[in-house]
């Protein structure tokens, strides 16, 4: 007999309305063995391209063997609206009727946070339907809100989610996380170890499998018979692309060494105005493209480099969507991320860490890839590849998480 799991996270998508990311893949690859699945989500939040348009409480929609599960929710348009703190209050309430739509009871409920007031729903439900309860942090919610967002601990709004964090942690059946050093955390907050499990982000071999051939203008716009370090995504603060502009700069007097950025995001005047600037022709910007010509994209490059700025919260680990389509690639990777004792491409030999926000590592690192014999490269870049499919395949992160959901 199958077994029958709700997966609530107010965050989630589908392709077709957003980037459908973690639990979008882990549903699809979970069904595919068999697994009963609902993706429960808000059908209103601001990181929706579409956002679903229905008159009741809940839309069902079947999607790729599962059933993704709306909940409608008041319309905010942006991160700092004050409709989306009445949205995480609202959203466990509206929780607590899925057994009205629901066909099927669930033998497991897993609950993701941000936001962790929705524990308060999913633990209810659990409590109703005699289900196993499984609790999951992607951001630890609310210290990013304290550390980060500058917010007082003494907060009531801070106090509240605190209270149910640590209530999460003590009353779940198990606590997963794709943050590997999160655990700490957690344990100093009240869960016992034995809890923890670590299942991180991945990619899907499916659309990696597509070989989707690169558009003829972002083709266009890579240079060629240049050695490219590359980055694909977000162009914002949080990427640490100024450290790659610099970086370029040191490296100037290299004609053959060139840097491109593809993507789009709210740095990218500010980074388009820093090269000018500087007077630099060695920094090249390329249009967003779609996910399945990322592979394709990144092809073309050499090397490809992933950074963060420096953040004390990435201490418990950071598991960025980006690295995984960059192990896939084969190619090495620059690592500027400072995320403790989690070191993913340092451990494998799959390319070169450095210090965040660090312009002289960064030149320094490109030219030692760049001096590397071709066949020494390829051998950096296979190890990654490698650990890929070994390691970040959403098919085989699936199972382990289904270890926990069913055990």
């Amino acid at each position: 007999m199958s077994k029958t799991v709700w997966v609530i996270n107010q965050y989630a998508s589908t392709p077709a309305t957003a980037l459908g990311g973690r639990h979008y893949y882990m549903a699809r690859e979970m069904a595919k063995k068999g697994c009963k699945v609902y993706l429960i989500g808000s059908a209103s939040h601001h990181l929706l391209r579409e956002k679903p348009v229905f008159d009741a409480t809940f839309k069902l929609e079947e999607v790729e063997g599962f059933t993704f599960v709306w909940v409608k929710m008041p319309s905010y348009e942006h991160a700092h609206s004050k409709k989306r703190v009445l949205n995480w209050l609202l959203f466990p309430w509206r929780l607590r009727k899925l057994g009205q739509v629901i066909p099927d009871n669930p033998d497991t409920i897993l609950c993701s946070s941000p936001s962790p007031l929705a524990f308060l729903g999913a633990q209810s439900l659990a409590k109703k339907f005699n289900a196993r309860l499984v609790f999951e942090v992607r951001d630890i919610w609310p210290l990013t809100l304290t550390e980060l967002g500058g917010h007082s601990p003494k907060n009531p709004l801070i106090q509240l989610m605190q209270w149910v964090e640590d209530r999460a942690y003590r009353e779940s059946d198990a606590v997963v996380s794709n943050l590997r050093n999160s655990v700490e955390h957690m344990v100093s907050h009240g869960m016992a170890r034995g809890k923890f499990t670590w299942v991180p982000n991945g990619f899907s071999i499916d659309e990696v499998s597509l070989k989707s051939p690169l558009n003829s203008k972002a083709r266009s716009q890579v240079p060629e018979g240049k050695f490219t370090i590359g980055y694909t995504g977000t162009l914002g603060i949080a990427n640490s692309l100024n450290t790659l502009v610099y970086a370029a700069e040191q490296l100037k007097g290299h004609p053959d060494i060139c840097f491109v950025l593809v993507g789009d995001g709210k740095e990218k005047p500010g980074l388009r105005q820093l090269v000018a600037e500087k007077g630099l022709t060695n920094v090249y910007f390329v249009d967003p493209i779609p996910k399945v010509e990322i592979q394709a994209m990144l092809a073309l490059f050499d090397v490809c480099y992933i950074g963060l700025s420096k953040d004390p919260l990435f201490r418990f680990g950071v598991s960025p969507n980006k690295l995984f389509d960059y192990l896939y690639s084969g190619k090495p990777i620059i690592y500027g991320i400072e995320s403790g004792s989690y070191k993913p491409v340092k451990d494998i030999g799959a390319g070169i860490q450095i210090a965040a926000e660090d312009a002289e590592q960064l030149a320094d690192a490109v030219l030692k890839l760049y001096s590397m014999a071709p066949e020494e490269r390829e051998t950096m870049g296979a190890k990654g590849r490698k650990a890929a499919l070994e390691q970040y395949e959403y098919g085989q992160l699936a199972d382990r998480l289904s270890d926990v959901l069913f055990e």
